[in-house]
């Protein structure tokens, strides 16, 4: 179970079911097959220990998946509360194939409330594997009781102590990074080192599934899943050294360098003419500046797409207005020019797209392409063009 502090661009969390305790609650379709497997593998173990015919077995197997459900929803609410204690938005909680995650609207503020969020989850499992452990030594064996009651105890113990090993992007790795970032002041090298110790777990994760297949210990059936939750820890790890990485450089965005210029052209200038303008006023280097068109009182009200230009054939473009490779200023998110690096980003998870209008009042100063932000963020890395 991990926490996610900002929405995912094109991410869709999953089928809104509800709310519990005022928190956004998702069902992911992946949990449809999570819920199969268990019924179906599970339901045949207990219909075999109990006796049970397979309808019988199946809709204990069934239980079981409810049951586990209301624990990981649980564990998910030990986070979600608990940072929504010390003034953290919660977006929602999204239940899925592996487990479920926490999506908050901000990351932690300090070293201490990021570990008190993150170890949250973990101690609601182990109170509720505790208690599973007391009923199954109360209920009689062989029970349909006693059989979930063990099941949930083993689950919730599991998830407890897999979820603090210390790696992101488990809780563990979460605790690990606060401690860090409480020692270094420095939340993004605590990132980076509770990521590159997730990757450990992950190797770690991997090499054990493979001990307990080759041994026999873990069966065919269970291999791709198991296999699937060390590539996600896999994953996740990379995606914190990579968020960590980025997020020393934001200082470094400062949108009136950052943001190319505009060059005014008029509604209906053909798109020869206006490239050719823009090509004069800028020293012969046309793609620097941004063609902006506006209306015949001098409004902005477009912005020219650079790859909708350039996949215009040169013998068609003296023929084509400028404004039927533009895109709407008000389609458009703005932002204005002071915006510090933090919120530049935010606003590009947040409104994911590849041209940006930045503002000096109600002016129009400048274009962000999300190229320039990309290269300026990661410059090692390649880019698509």
């Amino acid at each position: 179970m991990e926490q996610r502090s900002r929405p995912r661009a094109g991410r869709r969390p999953g089928l809104r079911v509800g709310r519990v305790f005022g928190v956004p609650l998702y069902l992911n379709a992946s949990i449809l097959l999570l819920a199969l497997l268990i019924t179906v593998l599970y339901g045949e173990l207990a219909g075999q220990r109990l006796q049970l015919s397979p309808l019988g077995g199946y809709l204990v197997g069934a239980g079981f998946v409810v049951s586990l459900l209301g624990s990981v929803l649980a564990h998910e609410l030990g986070h979600a509360l608990t940072a929504r204690h010390f003034g953290i938005g919660v977006r929602g909680i999204t239940l899925e194939l592996l487990g479920g995650y926490t999506e908050m609207d901000r990351d932690a503020p300090s070293p201490r409330v990021d570990l008190l969020v993150s170890l949250a989850g973990p101690a609601v499992s182990a109170v509720l594997g505790v208690a599973a452990v007391a009923a199954t030594l109360a209920l009689p064996d062989g029970t349909v009781a006693d059989q979930l009651a063990f099941q949930l105890a083993a689950s919730n113990v599991i998830v407890a102590v897999f979820n603090i090993l210390p790696g992101l992007p488990l809780d563990g790795g979460r605790a690990l990074r606060a401690a860090v970032w409480a020692v270094t002041r420095d939340r993004h090298r605590a990132t980076e080192v509770a990521g590159w110790a997730g990757r450990v777990v992950a190797l770690g994760t991997a090499l054990l599934v493979a001990v307990l297949y080759a041994t026999d210990v873990l069966g065919l059936l269970a291999l791709p899943l198991t296999a699937l939750v060390a590539l996600t820890l896999w994953h996740g790890a990379g995606q914190s050294i990579r968020l960590s990485r980025i997020g020393r450089r934001l200082p470094l965005v400062d949108l009136a360098r950052l943001a190319r210029p505009v060059f005014a052209v008029p509604t209906g200038t053909p798109l020869a003419e206006a490239q050719r303008r823009a090509t004069e006023a800028d020293a012969g280097v046309a793609e620097h500046r941004a063609l902006l068109v506006t209306d015949s009182a001098g409004r902005p009200v477009a912005v020219v797409d650079p790859a909708a230009a350039a996949a215009v054939p040169e013998a068609r473009r003296p023929w084509l207005a400028v404004d039927a490779v533009a895109r709407s200023v008000a389609d458009l998110p703005t932002m204005p020019v002071a915006t510090d690096g933090e919120r530049v980003l935010e606003t590009v998870q947040a409104h994911p797209g590849a041209q940006y209008v930045v503002t000096a009042g109600e002016d129009v100063v400048g274009i962000l392409h999300i190229a320039d932000l990309a290269q300026l963020l990661e410059p090692h890395r390649k880019m698509n063009t």
